[in-house]
């Protein structure tokens, strides 16, 4: 997919399996002209330098743009039908480390909430186990002055929960009716990463969406629990939490920026976001650097266990499968509910096309009654999704990731050093993720368990479904977006 066309239009990378970012943002650099010599125009410099003098990657020193400046909000690259991840590269005031430490510096009461593949990645850039570096996070964001860090490998597994009480509403659906609206209700596609929903809202349309799972992901779960649930515990008002994400993906930013992720505290009538900032893992690796801080050297501080998979004897808990882990803990649920098959030992996935794509079956009396696969990569996207259209789709689940490689390998996270290459690196990725890690079911997490019985009740609740699902929709093209190569 080139940009050779966009003339006209503000120009990004060619489209390397999701990792660089795809064809033209259809906003125009003439777009925002200033009608009033006067006025002084509005700017997101950092965008305008990057776009104007380095279109293929991040990160260099550019030179200032000489024409008049455009105004985009990660909102905007929502809404277009060029680029699937443009806004990778879009760093706006509001998802900055300059917002985050400005406020902090505002006396909000900030929150950060870490994701294990961010953790990994620097675990493995300094030398150290994911839950020293969990702990010396800890140490440098209060020393900033954050009021809590917490884990979404904790709201990931009430994602997981979540996940499999809606695979077995799904299969039950399709397997107990005739109506043929309701067979459309596998296979079921994971949620997660917002990538691949960009992708599907903006370019596969409404035939794809009803496959797709309702449950929020991680960065939006643990979101939903903070501002409507750890807020009243912490006596403060959800309006005064400034809550910020670390991330091994830019698209996390899009997703933050949802509509959907806003709701409105009926009491005050004032719209509350989720998640209010996401910083990549990259970016707070410049934090650290910009403050030129001794990581590795630094004090470690007890967890924040009210929201972290904290086991004592220092571990941590957690399930193998480095993108979440959804194909393999709904797989299990199903196999032991639906066919009273208890699985033991390690999942036996194998190889189909590529190591982006595997799949698992369950047998019973000979016959194939379970049948999940992992897709990571847009090939293997482009793949399933043409099955799945033409009706031919043989999987009942699908653990869908855009990036090769899923989560560990996102555009967000630490880039090789010299000499490394990306192969070793998403090696050495993969067996930090699982260092200090005990392996745990997500139904008998303590805390999942608390949130239940203090708030949502049960799993597939109606506070569950308000808190904990969402709803995606068909992006329709701008008429910007079709004249763009006039």
């Amino acid at each position: 997919m080139s940009s050779e066309k966009f003339s006209a239009t503000l120009r990004i990378g060619d489209l390397n399996d999701y990792i660089a970012p795809s064809q033209g943002c259809v906003v125009s650099l003439k777009a925002n002209s200033n009608p009033n010599p006067n006025t002084p125009p509005t700017s997101s410099s950092r965008l305008d330098k990057f776009y104007a003098e380095n279109p293929t990657t991040l990160g260099k020193a550019v030179k200032p743009v000489e024409t008049e400046p455009v105004k985009i909000s990660l909102k905007d690259c929502l809404a277009c039908s060029g680029c699937i991840t443009s806004a990778e590269t879009v760093m706006l005031e509001k998802q900055s480390l300059d917002e985050f430490l400005s406020n902090i510096n505002e006396g909000k009461a900030v929150i950060v909430s870490v994701s294990p593949q961010s953790r990994a990645s620097l675990a493995v850039h300094f030398g150290l186990s994911p839950l020293q570096v969990f702990k010396k996070l800890t140490t440098l964001f209060k020393t900033l002055g954050v009021k809590a860090v917490f884990d979404t490998s904790c709201s990931r597994d009430l994602t997981l929960i979540e996940s499999c009480y809606e695979f077995i509403t799904r299969y039950r659906q399709c397997h107990l009716t005739t109506d043929e609206k309701s067979k459309l209700a596998l296979p079921m596609i994971s949620s997660a990463c917002p990538g691949w929903i960009c992708y599907a809202e903006k370019t596969l349309g409404s035939y794809i969406l009803p496959y797709i799972s309702s449950v929020k992901s991680p960065q939006q779960t643990i979101g939903a629990i903070i501002k409507n649930h750890i807020c009243q515990m912490l006596c403060i008002r959800p309006e005064d939490i400034y809550h910020v994400t670390v991330m091994p993906c830019y698209d996390k930013k899009l997703e933050a920026v949802r509509d959907d992720f806003v709701f409105q505290v009926e009491a005050r009538g004032e719209k509350i976001t989720e998640v209010d900032s996401v910083l990549t893992t990259g970016e707070l690796l410049d934090l650290i650097k910009s403050r030129s801080v001794d990581f590795a050297s630094l004090e470690e501080s007890p967890l924040d266990k009210l929201l972290a998979n904290a086991a004592e004897g220092g571990h941590l808990y957690g399930i193998h499968g480095s993108s979440g882990g959804y194909a393999e803990i709904i797989f299990r649920y199903a196999a032991k509910t639906l066919f009273g098959k208890e699985i033991v030992g390690p999942l036996n996935f194998k190889t189909i096309r590529n190591s982006d794509f595997r799949e698992v079956t369950l047998e019973v009396d000979g016959e194939t009654v379970l049948k999940f696969a992992l897709c990571y990569g847009f090939r293997n996207l482009q793949n399933v999704v043409r099955k799945i259209k033409a009706g031919k789709c043989e999987y009942q689940f699908l653990e869908i990731m855009a990036c090769p490689s899923g989560c560990l390998n996102g555009g967000g996270q630490i880039k090789p050093k010299p000499g490394e290459s990306a192969k070793d690196l998403i090696q050495s990725l993969e067996l930090k993720y699982m260092e200090n890690v005990t392996e745990a079911d997500p139904l008998e997490n303590p805390i999942i368990k608390g949130l239940y019985a203090e708030w949502l009740d049960e799993p597939g609740s109606e506070k569950a479904k308000k808190h904990m699902h969402t709803e995606y929709h068909p992006i329709v093209k701008s008429i910007t977006s079709q004249l763009q190569n006039w």
